[in-house]
């Protein structure tokens, strides 16, 4: 549902970090609250990631340090969890 917004593409962005975050968790038999214990982050905002989001119509936008987290429990790289195709961002913003 792309509206030509900006922020389109981070909201592509967001909902494939979840799928990707989904698909490792799944891979690895373990449950959301397992995984976010874990990675020492709730587990209310890890089922936020995995659907892409933060609050209801905002994008995800994880720290780094959660994500750094939850590649480490999952046992990937960082770069595994990145969807490939950055979004744009504008510079000065």
């Amino acid at each position: 549902m792309a509206t030509g917004r900006p922020a389109d593409g981070w909201e592509r962005y967001a909902r494939e970090l979840g799928e990707r975050l989904h698909r490792l968790r799944i891979a690895r038999q373990l449950t959301q609250e397992r995984l976010a214990v874990a990675a020492d982050i709730t587990a209310f905002t890890y089922r936020k990631l995995e659907k892409g989001e933060s609050n209801p119509g905002t994008p995800a936008n994880p720290r780094l340090k959660t994500l750094v987290a939850l590649a480490e429990v999952l046992e990937v790289d960082l770069t595994e969890l990145l969807p490939p195709e950055m979004p744009g961002v504008a510079i000065g913003r």
